[in-house]
């Protein structure tokens, strides 16, 4: 019976990262895979994460609330972004999550109205509507 290849596609809703650890440390993660504690590599270090995320709930819910940060997936697109140039108004952008500036925002247009973009997680946008918001990025 032959062995099934599968292609690797990255979840639409993840970004990869990439961590060193030391050998011991790497060592005993392995072996809780192999005891069976957990399916893989990347479920133990998933389920740390989540670990310690839940640890500091309170303090990231408060953060949130005090830097008033969209949380989770926002998008903006030219009708939103096209209303606030026609009235005058620059969007303060604070993603904590996922922000995606929708491939029908030309460069030109998220000059215009982006004033500030402050994303905690991850930005995706045109490489050239990323370049022209360089300059606006914290």
């Amino acid at each position: 019976m032959a062995g099934r290849v599968e292609e690797f596609r990255p979840r639409a809703d993840s970004e990869k990262i990439t961590i060193n650890l030391g050998y011991v440390d790497l060592g005993q993660i392995d072996l809780l895979v192999q005891e069976g504690f957990y399916s893989n590599r990347t479920d133990f270090i998933r389920t740390a994460i989540r670990n310690q995320l839940d640890r500091h709930n309170d303090a990231v819910k408060q953060s949130v609330a005090r830097r008033q940060l969209d949380l989770g997936l926002r998008r903006y697109g030219r009708r939103e972004l096209e209303a606030a140039r026609d009235a005058g108004e620059m969007l303060h952008i604070q993603v904590l999550g996922l922000a995606v500036i929708e491939p029908d925002v030309t460069p030109e247009l998220a000059r215009a109205a982006i004033g500030a973009l402050h994303v905690l997680g991850a930005l995706q946008a045109s490489p050239e509507v990323k370049v022209a918001l360089r300059d606006r990025l914290s």
